[in-house]
């Protein structure tokens, strides 16, 4: 209702815009050419009428304006008037003030018809008039959009006046005739001479407010604006614009054109050209489109190669984008203006839309059985099922009497024609079966007599054929029908020809089911030849597109016989062409795969009769061999399952492939080809498996999983650690899974790894045990990637050497077993442990850069730990020989070579990298040499021991190893260099003393366990000797301490020649300490008893300092003792000499 009565008051308004236009027409037609004795000639009055004229001929100034003219001469300021005139139009901006200025120079023109009417014409076209093209090609592209748009702001009011003018009477293309012809030719002009479509939004306007009387163009009597896209263009003319004029318009209907302000003639040019105009606009935005598009593709592959768009690929895409929009809302303007469809954009296919045939879904409905989704079912999965099953019924969406069919008439011939068919089909199956059973008989003969039987009946069928056979290539299997030309009959052809042009677009379900019912609505039998010839010109790269052209034919199979009955003719006919065609294989073989694509597809939607496709699979059989195998493979992965598990034909065609399989046992295929027919074959009868047995796991092994694979993190360590210290790790199956999840870092995150290593240290406290297993599992682990060297483990592999130096940093073991780790690495399976240039290893081959990667994971991990004492010459002894190592291997690989350098740079950033084999292997030859003579020299015990830990004392030349440099004593790495000290270090350990005697060691056992019990018992009260030595170091003068000092060292300190000893007696005077000398005789008590004091310490320094010394030569003999017993069989041979 509500559209109804708009439509009635738009008819009103162009009503009473018309008869507006008439009356002030019919005005103008006469000029009133009054005399100018009694007006006023006021200078003042025609100033300030000019000036109001300038400022705007508005409706604001109307009634002054034409008060104005009625009352003055203004014969003496035409000019002026003039040049006023056209700068208050620039100002006119709505429909009021349009036609106020209208009237004004109305008003104007009767009284000065001859003076002023010709110069306001021609300084209203040259207002007009497009720019000139040398004036813009000046411009750049941002000053030319500017122009443009103050242009457009200039010329629209100027336009709206000047198609008013012409229509009442003042703007004449001859004094007969209206000015219809002056507005097209000057709207010509500004279309024609812009390329950029800039002045597009004036030809809008220009249509929303003269679209009537300039072109006879009113709104249809529908409700939409947008007509139909199925609409034809060049349909404006005609049954649109007479039943909208006789509609809307009655009184200006064909009987009264001569009431029409523009001559008929001039309306239907002007009709013409916007049409043609709009034409070229539409086509302009369909390139725009495609080039949008394929701007946006090159953007996503940039994107895809770089990770990032560039700012100014991403701004050219904004602006490309910005223009688009524009040109495409100008466009819709138009449309809706001239009732034209908007062109068809090509849109990219939707991948997500599409279905892929064959894949699998776990979008299951509740209402589909089970056993269409087992392996015996038909259907590989539910989306593959309903594709083919559920089909549209073209009678649910389609007028009968559109499809063509009786109710009744339509009942009786479907059974008859049901009868006809399942006689014949009876009939064929009865040959076939015999066919086969002959092939059966001729094959257990002789294999190679089958075939002639089935050669005559091909040769018999090809007889029956008189037609010519198409060839591949030729114009039948060109591209689609091109479309008609402008001089065909416009209608449902030029439809169908857009319907076609939009199949190979329709990639899913719900568009190939809309093109069909589109097609019913155009059914005739021409169209369905059209069809019929589309769809059996396929392209050959197009493959794609084959099933769901099956479902667009199996819908209308069913109300068009004939076009599932000719496609399938036309692809059998290819089909044999090809089989006479069997010895040209490249240049046919997109044209088979297409075919047989095709027939598969079709024959799982029941379009190809059964006994036709077992008569295709059969003539394959018949020879087997070239190109046939890979037809019969094609057509078990097409419709094999399918015809495998049909009731029709399950029987028959597993004697087919059971014959197959005997011919494929019997003839000699390549490699290839063998491959084709076993994957075909076990994808259309896949063998029955038992499904996977999923783990069951208690549920408190599912808890402890919970917590390591999915809780654990920054924040949250502290909560899991107080669970799992919650559960009862008395429990054998707890403690169990608890080892199994602490010793497999490969299951959680990479970034985790230091927090489970985190939550081992953090459970020693409670449970050493604990700790002390996972540390030898994850040794073990390590250990038995090298010896098995597995690629698929890989991944574990470094997860696991990142678990172990993540466990170092926590110290839940000593920096040995870092070390030890580190050269069993590089060494570990080498011939007598040396890596050797080039030299084939069956686990470390020169090609394998994987334990270069565990090296460089375990240096990243704990490497910067090894940065002062002995550990630090360690680790550049082992980074030393770590560059032999790389230099023994193949070129690196530039990911590992940059792993290898960061590494290195991260822990060493001084370390001298070595170029070639030779200069790095004369640096490893000095290290052993080095480490020798040290190792010699501590054994000797002619230097005294440092520290024993190495990590925190750095004494001047003073430091000596802790038992662990002697995993670097291998043997040389050139085979030309001097012999080894190996021989003569060898035998001086058989004639040395190593390490002290069971007599000492009691002796150190009583020792150490007084001093044990001294300090436990003592350790709150201070010494007599640390007293002693705090009141020295306290109340003593320096001069003093030292000459006391002197005299300890010297072995009798205080005792002169003549029997006495010194003491020193220390007052104080104030805060200022006096000492003076006392000389007390040496067989006095007190003398005795301080010199006995002395020399007792002395002896007890003496032997302590014996019993240490002892101690650390005999834990480095045994040490170096069980490293070589462990190496012998493996990694590092070492030998040590003393």
């Amino acid at each position: 209702m509500d559209n109804t009565q708009a439509q009635a008051a738009k008819v009103d308004e162009e009503l009473v815009r018309r008869k507006k236009r008439a009356n002030l027409r019919k005005l103008n037609v006469v000029p009133n050419q009054e005399s100018s004795k009694a007006l006023d000639s006021s200078l003042k009055r025609h100033t300030a009428l000019i000036k109001r004229i300038r400022q705007s001929v508005g409706a604001d100034n109307r009634d002054q304006i034409l008060k104005d003219i009625d009352s003055l001469s203004l014969e003496k300021y035409v000019d002026e008037i003039v040049g006023a005139v056209a700068e208050g139009i620039l100002r006119c901006k709505t429909e009021k003030d349009v036609w106020s200025a209208v009237e004004v120079i109305s008003a104007l023109h009767r009284r000065f018809p001859t003076t002023f009417t010709p110069s306001v014409v021609e300084l209203l076209s040259q207002a007009i008039a497009p720019p000139s093209r040398a004036a813009l090609s000046s411009l750049t592209p941002e000053q030319r959009e500017k122009d443009d748009s103050a242009r457009i702001s200039r010329q629209r009011p100027v336009l709206r006046v000047c198609s008013e003018l012409a229509l009442i009477g003042i703007i004449r293309d001859t004094p007969e005739r209206s000015g219809g012809e002056w507005i097209m030719r000057a709207l010509k002009d500004l279309l024609s001479n812009d390329p950029t479509l800039s002045s597009l939004p004036l030809l809008s306007t220009f249509l929303k407010s003269y679209s009537r009387p300039y072109l006879g163009i009113v709104a249809p009597t529908s409700n939409s604006k947008q007509i139909s896209a199925s609409a034809e263009p060049g349909t404006l003319s005609g049954a649109t614009t007479d039943e909208a004029t006789n509609a809307a318009f009655p009184a200006l209907s064909a009987n009264n054109e001569e009431e029409e302000l523009v001559e008929k003639d001039i309306r239907d040019r002007f009709k013409r050209m916007c049409e043609g105009y709009f034409e070229n606009v539409a086509k302009k935005l369909v390139m725009e489109h495609k080039r949008l598009q394929e701007q946006d593709r090159r953007n996503h592959e940039a994107y895809i190669k770089s990770g990032e768009i560039f700012e100014d690929r991403q701004q050219a895409y904004e602006k490309m984008t910005k223009s688009y929009e524009k040109l495409l809302a100008s466009c819709q303007t138009l449309s809706e203006l001239l009732y034209l469809p908007m062109p068809e954009l090509p849109t990219i296919t939707q991948k997500s839309e599409s279905i892929l045939i064959g894949g699998g879904t776990n979008g299951l409905s509740d209402d589909i059985d089970e056993s269409l989704l087992t392996v015996g079912g038909k259907w590989e999965d539910d989306e593959e099922r309903r594709f083919f099953e559920d089909i549209l019924d073209l009678k649910d969406m389609v007028p009968k009497s559109v499809l063509g069919i009786e109710e009744e008439k339509d009942a009786e011939k479907d059974e008859e024609e049901k009868k006809k068919e399942k006689e014949r089909e009876e009939e064929e199956v009865r040959k076939l079966e015999k066919e086969i059973e002959g092939l059966s008989l001729a094959e257990d003969a002789n294999d190679n007599g089958v075939g002639k039987n089935t050669e005559s009946d091909d040769s018999e069928d090809d007889g029956e054929d008189d037609a010519p056979t198409p060839v591949p290539g030729s114009p039948r299997a060109g591209a689609a029908t091109p479309p008609p030309s402008s001089t065909e009959a416009q209608g449902p052809s030029q439809l169908l020809t857009a319907l076609l042009a939009r199949l190979p677009d329709c990639t899913n379900r719900a568009l190939i089911d809309q093109a069909a019912v589109d097609f019913a609505f155009l059914n005739s039998k021409a169209a369905r030849k059209r069809l019929v010839k589309f769809l059996s010109q396929v392209p050959k790269n197009r493959t794609d597109v084959l099933p769901h052209y099956s479902r667009f034919v199996a819908t209308l199979n069913r109300y068009m016989p004939d076009v599932g009955s000719e496609l399938v003719a036309v692809l059998d006919e290819e089909f044999r062409y090809l089989q006479r065609k069997k010895k040209v294989v490249k240049e046919l073989y997109e044209t088979r795969v297409k075919n047989i694509t095709f027939i598969s597809s079709l024959t799982k939607f029941c379009v190809i009769p059964t006994h036709l496709i077992l008569h295709m699979f059969k003539v394959c059989l018949d020879d087997f061999s070239g190109t046939n195998v890979e037809n019969i493979a094609m057509l078990l992965e097409g419709c094999g399952r399918f015809l495998l598990r049909s009731d029709a034909t399950k029987e028959r065609f597993a004697k087919m492939l059971e014959l197959m399989k005997r011919k494929q046992s019997t003839q000699h295929f390549d490699h290839r080809q063998q491959l084709l027919l076993e994957n075909a074959y076990y994808q259309c009868n896949p063998p029955e498996r038992a499904p996977r047995q999923e783990k069951e796991r208690t549920l408190m092994e599912l808890f402890i999983r919970h917590l390591i694979y999915d809780v654990l993190s920054k924040k949250s360590i502290d909560k899991v650690l107080k669970l799992i210290r919650k559960l009862d790790w008395e429990d054998a199956s707890v403690y169990r899974s608890l080892h199994k999840v602490f010793t497999k870092p490969w299951k959680i995150k990479y970034s985790n790894i230091g927090l489970l290593a985190m939550l081992a240290y953090d459970l020693q406290r409670y449970h050493p045990e604990f700790s002390v297993a996972v540390v030898d599992q994850v040794l073990e682990d390590i250990r038995r990637g090298l010896e098995q060297n597995v690629y698929n483990v890989n991944q574990r592999r470094v997860a696991t050497m990142r678990y172990l130096g993540e466990l170092y940093i926590y110290r839940l073991y000593s920096s040995s077993i870092i070390f030890d780790t580190f050269w069993t690495l590089v060494t570990f399976g080498h011939p007598e442990g040396r890596p050797l240039p080039r030299q084939p290893c069956p686990l470390d081959m020169p090609d394998d850069f994987f334990r270069i990667r565990l090296v460089c994971t375990l240096l990243d991990t704990c490497g910067m730990c090894f940065d002062r004492g002995s550990q630090k010459r360690k680790l550049d002894n082992f980074l030393t020989f770590f560059q032999y190592y790389i230099l023994c291997k193949e070129q690196l690989p530039m990911d590992v070579e940059f792993m290898v350098t960061d590494s290195i740079e991260a822990v060493r950033p001084e370390t001298k990298m070595y170029k070639d084999i030779e200069e790095a292997a004369a640096v490893v030859d000095e290290m052993f040499s080095a480490v020798f003579k040290e190792a010699g020299l501590t054994i000797g015990g002619t230097e005294d021991s440092g520290d024993d830990s190495g990590e925190e004392d750095e004494r001047h030349g003073q430091d000596e190893d802790d038992g662990e440099d002697e995993q670097v004593t291998l043997a040389s790495p050139v085979d030309e260099r001097a012999p080894s000290p190996e021989t003569v270090l060898t035998a001086s350990i058989s004639h040395e003393k190593v390490g002290p005697t069971e007599e000492e060691d009691a002796e150190f056992a009583k020792e150490l366990a007084k001093m044990l019990v001294d300090s436990s018992a003592e350790s709150k009260k201070v010494d007599r000797r640390t007293a002693q030595t705090l009141w020295d170091s306290s109340i003593l003068p320096p001069a003093v301490r030292k000459h006391r000092g002197d005299g300890i060292e010297s072995g009798a300190p205080d005792l002169d020649d003549q029997g006495i000893m010194k003491f020193t007696l220390v007052t104080k005077k104030g805060n200022k300490p006096q000492t003076k000398s006392l000389a007390v005789p040496s067989e006095s008590a007190l003398a005795v008893q301080t010199r006995s004091a002395q020399l007792q310490d002395k002896v007890e320094q003496q032997q302590l300092k014996r019993l240490v010394l002892d101690y650390e030569q005999r834990e480095e003999a045994e040490e170096l003792k069980a490293l070589e017993t462990r190496n012998r069989g493996g990694a590092i041979k070492i030998r040590i000499a003393g």
